[in-house]
């Protein structure tokens, strides 16, 4: 929220959303968020595609949408409770397909233009320090897609 009043006057399109504290989101709602945009910020906990219908993901197309940015792989004692509660009822291949390198390339075969992600478990402060140098990099400096993940990697 923080982040997102510091640069309302740089957003060129209108962002919509939903804050999972508020509620949680629906899949229709993971769905109609996907597919209507032309870019999606997932900044939340455990693995993305541990929120998302697998089944939907494989069959939907979505071009319109050319850059998804995933700061995810965070954990509490209570999601790490909720992912292993719904672990336990996939095999070893679907849970191999929600690490980070599997999902960029399943959100790449539907059609999104490029893909930021974390690779490994993080915390929610290093996540907002990610996404302020995202923010700060795209809206303030211009800068392109590769020029600030080169930025981050450094």
């Amino acid at each position: 929220q923080e982040i997102r009043e510091k640069y309302h006057d740089l957003f060129k399109l209108q962002w919509e959303g939903v804050i999972g504290s508020m509620c949680a989101p629906s899949q229709g709602e993971w769905e109609q968020l996907l597919t209507n945009c032309s870019a999606f910020l997932f900044y939340g906990m455990e693995r993305f595609m541990s929120h998302v219908l697998l089944n939907w993901l494989v069959a939907v197309n979505i071009p319109k949408c050319r850059l998804v940015i995933l700061l995810d792989l965070v954990r509490s004692q209570q999601s790490y409770q909720r992912i292993t509660t719904s672990d336990s009822h996939k095999s070893c291949l679907r849970i191999a397909l929600e690490r980070p390198t599997e999902t960029a390339m399943l959100l790449s075969l539907t059609g999104v233009g490029s893909v930021i992600a974390t690779q490994w478990y993080t915390s929610l402060e290093e996540n907002a320090d990610r996404l302020e140098t995202l923010f700060e990099n795209f809206l303030s400096f211009g800068k392109t897609t590769g020029q600030t993940v080169r930025f981050l990697q450094k």
